[in-house]
């Protein structure tokens, strides 16, 4: 059961209506490393969560957090966009001739890049009517595919930490932005949890660790099926040997299992591939003309095609010729 709420977790109004900068913060709420794809990811990686109590807890606390914070983002774009339409109108071409370009319908000269990235989401009046989209600043919806929820935790948890790393990036970028002092009090909190959120999953990361459910490579499994001989060869596949000044190059591997070697020319180890010849009944082009079907040429007079059509006839019983 989810219980709301009615007061946000945080909320500072703008000074002033920003239709353009509302468009921006989208990326905030419906972009791949976005508010939406956290609260999806936590919430579905602790629905889906096997492991200890206090894992399952924490992963709902942190995913119902995540809803907040969509709230809190949709609440601010609402208040950017409040009476903005209007007032951008009016103001579009003392203070930027390219947004009035755009609202006014005349050619503007600037690159389209700088147009589309001065102008405000037509969706906000059009299909919202003044407030957030489940969607990124170009318009484009929020996919579950973003999503990671493997039921592995220590690789949900690097994931994690991944999208927790991308989207502090993506708030301070947007910090950098504005100088509303409103939008950047709002955001200062959402940084500060996301600074929160990095050093929790590096902390549940050492937690899994010290309960003994996992090492430093997931899943423990790997150590028995990988070929060991090349687990910890780190392969230079381009132009210049700088790469072996790296740690992955030399010295312990992070696991502590083996030792770094650096190969500075690769060989490949496979042979040259040999594809398999088509299904005659496919009409690809084969290795010869023989083994072609023609209407004077079925299944079943080369040695190629008859072969082709027995082992499909296996898989698919019925007639091939």
């Amino acid at each position: 059961m989810f219980y709301h709420e009615k007061r946000l977790q945080y909320f500072t109004p703008p000074t002033n209506p920003d239709p353009v900068y509302a468009k921006k913060l989208q990326e905030l709420i419906g972009g791949p490393m976005g508010e939406m794809t956290v609260m999806m990811q936590y919430l579905f990686q602790g629905w889906n969560c096997r492991g200890p109590a206090k894992y399952r807890d924490m992963l709902l606390d942190i995913g119902t957090e995540e809803i907040g914070h969509v709230e809190m983002l949709a609440t601010m774009v609402a208040h950017l966009l409040d009476k903005a339409p209007i007032k951008l109108q009016e103001e579009a071409v003392t203070k930027d001739p390219i947004v009035g370009a755009v609202m006014g319908g005349s050619k503007p000269t600037d690159t389209m890049m700088d147009i589309m990235a001065a102008a405000m989401s037509p969706k906000h009046t059009i299909v919202s009517g003044g407030g957030a989209m489940p969607e990124d600043s170009v318009g484009y919806a929020w996919n579950g595919r973003y999503i990671i929820a493997s039921g592995n935790l220590l690789a949900d948890f690097r994931s994690n930490l991944h999208a927790e790393s991308q989207g502090l990036i993506q708030a301070v970028r947007m910090y950098e932005m504005s100088d509303d002092p409103g939008v950047r009090d709002h955001l200062s909190f959402m940084i500060a949890r996301d600074t929160m959120h990095q050093n929790q999953w590096l902390a549940a990361i050492e937690n899994l660790k010290d309960d003994g459910f996992e090492e430093v490579v997931t899943p423990n499994i790997a150590y028995e099926y990988g070929k060991n001989e090349y687990a910890y060869q780190f392969w230079n596949h381009s132009k210049g040997t700088e790469s072996a000044e790296g740690r992955w190059a030399k010295g312990q591997s992070m696991d502590g299992k083996g030792e770094f070697t650096y190969i500075s020319d690769p060989e490949p180890i496979g042979p040259q591939p040999e594809p398999p010849q088509p299904d005659p009944r496919l009409h690809g082009t084969p290795k010869t003309p023989a083994a072609q079907m023609t209407s004077t040429n079925k299944p079943g007079q080369s040695n190629v095609v008859d072969k082709v059509a027995e082992v499909i006839d296996r898989i698919t019983p019925g007639d091939s010729k």
